[in-house]
């Protein structure tokens, strides 16, 4: 069932890239509607020249705030208050903090507490405490083109003619041995009854190890997981107390382990 969450899109402008803002907004809006969408810091300043390229196309309202003191981070301080304040004061279910700054965490904290949905959207790099504070996050990273090229440059004797060869690293998919491996540490994470597990609580299981394993295996959702993995898995739908259709899945006997 999709999801209709209201949420808040809170950018920190002085540490994120406007040039992933689409595929942020893409990611995003797959766990609910952005209903408030900002975008913090001192557009004073030349680094935040690039986001006035994005702000009108996706409807960000720019958040002005000066720097009053040296080295201290003004624009973290005003999304805080800013988050705050749409805490207490809207309907919000959900925020959205972009940024890879530890200085949130505090805040997803204490959002969370109000038993609110938290999004998380930052690069790799960022602080595993305010990562793992947040119900979801999106590693921008991912944004980057998936099959990366090596390059060969050949010079003849001549120095003439110049060959190059390309070398593409083979994309990941559902049927790669890294996912199948993913997929068996998600499968015993997940509760069963005689081998068997629901395939959308295993899916539950898949986002905490991997929250975007979905982008980086090309699965569109757990329904394609059985055709792909049919040499791997096999499937059996069931009929729950209330008469709905359940899915389950369990390893097939026999099968190598993913290494």
């Amino acid at each position: 069932m999709e999801t209709i969450r209201r949420l808040a899109l809170m950018i920190d402008g002085d540490n994120a890239q406007a040039e992933l803002l689409p595929q942020m907004i893409d990611e995003v809006s797959k766990y609910g509607i952005i209903m408030i969408r900002r975008v913090y810091g001192d557009w004073s300043k030349p680094h935040m020249n690039s986001w006035h390229d994005v702000i009108h196309s996706y409807a960000l309202r720019p958040e002005q705030q000066f720097g009053y003191t040296k080295g201290k981070n003004a624009t973290d301080i005003a999304l805080t208050i800013g988050a705050m304040d749409f805490l207490h004061k809207s309907d919000i279910e959900g925020f959205c903090i972009v940024s890879s700054d530890s200085d949130f965490t505090p805040l997803v904290n204490r959002i969370r507490e109000n038993n609110l949905f938290v999004i998380g959207v930052g690069k790799k790099t960022a602080p595993e405490a305010f990562i793992k504070a947040c119900n979801v996050f999106i590693f921008t990273d991912i944004f980057q083109p998936a099959v990366e090229v090596e390059t060969t440059v050949k010079v003849s004797e001549s120095h003439s003619i110049i060959e190059v060869a390309t070398e593409t690293t083979p994309q990941m998919t559902a049927d790669s041995k890294q996912f199948r491996a993913l997929f068996r540490k998600a499968f015993a994470e997940t509760p069963q009854v005689d081998g068997w597990a629901q395939l959308a609580i295993l899916g539950q299981s898949l986002l905490k190890l991997d929250p975007e394993y979905k982008r980086t295996y090309k699965i569109k959702g757990l329904s394609y997981l059985a055709p792909t993995l049919s040499k791997f898995i096999e499937t059996e739908v069931r009929n729950n107390k209330k008469g709905n259709e359940v899915t389950y899945v369990r390893l097939k006997q026999n099968t190598k382990t993913a290494k």
